[in-house]
């Protein structure tokens, strides 16, 4: 195992889609002695049928929190809107600003395209400021205060809910990384997301969304003979490092479909 501290970003649209897609491979990188950020692009402000946004959004943004120290991580809210995520000039600027305030080695994000117009909309800010953040020209808002980045680093998409579209066509995976040894910890930190549950329920018909989570990776997992499995894309793409820098860290644990 390498000595060198590395640093990734999971950047998402809201609190919970991290634990849900990556939780696994973040607690996988931090057992390794990397560091884990988890940002979130809006503080989940629309996230219940109860409490007006300002309440839900104290909430959520300590689950968050509690759930980042779970996977052994910080936490960062960017401070926008549910339902006004958009590849607009504020997130572009907001995302930078923690890119270089975290100078990550890896980024993880949506895949570009989901079921929900914020997961695609994050996932383009996440490109274009993994992009961005190396240039010292760019100085909008806190980023202007900020040192750039050494470089645009390794971008990785985890799956799509359901690892689908929204043409309902099957996502396949360049990877997946086997999570059953940190499966429990995993549900441990979706669960810091607890007002989260009557939500789902209300909003989509999921109950019990530990269980479905764990459905999810169960899926995942028998495509590769493992257990549990989340399943992630490189983002290869003109200008981006193709450096296999998660799979090289996490060897033992990266499985392939035959």
């Amino acid at each position: 195992m390498s000595t060198e501290k590395l640093t990734v970003l999971a950047l998402c649209a809201h609190p919970d889609d991290t634990e849900i897609h990556c939780g696994g491979t973040l607690l996988l990188l931090a057992k390794q002695g990397w560091n884990v950020h988890v940002a979130t692009l809006t503080s989940g402000d629309c996230g219940s049928a109860e409490e007006c946004s300002n309440a839900i959004a104290i909430r959520r943004t300590a689950e968050a929190d509690a759930a980042a120290k779970r996977l052994g991580g910080s936490y960062h809210c960017l401070g926008g809107l549910d339902l006004q995520v958009y590849d607009d000039n504020a997130m572009r600027s907001a995302a930078v600003a923690v890119l270089r305030e975290v100078q990550p080695d890896c980024i993880i994000t949506h895949y570009p395209v989901d079921y929900m117009p914020d997961h695609e909309a994050a996932s383009a800010v996440t490109r274009m400021a993994d992009f961005t953040a190396p240039m010292r020209n760019y100085t909008v808002g806190r980023a202007a205060f900020l040192e750039p980045t050494k470089g645009v680093v390794p971008l990785y998409y985890f799956g799509p809910m359901e690892n689908m579209d929204y043409f309902g066509n099957v996502i396949k995976p360049q990877f997946y990384v086997d999570v059953s040894s940190v499966i429990s910890t995993k549900a441990e930190a979706l669960g810091c997301h607890v007002s989260q549950r009557e939500w789902l329920r209300r909003q989509h018909g999921i109950d019990q969304y530990i269980d479905e989570m764990k459905s999810w990776d169960a899926e995942a997992g028998s495509k590769v003979g493992a257990q549990y499995a989340e399943v992630f894309i490189m983002h290869k793409g003109s200008a981006f490092p193709r450096t296999p820098i998660i799979e090289n860290a996490l060897a033992e644990y990266i499985r392939k479909e035959r």
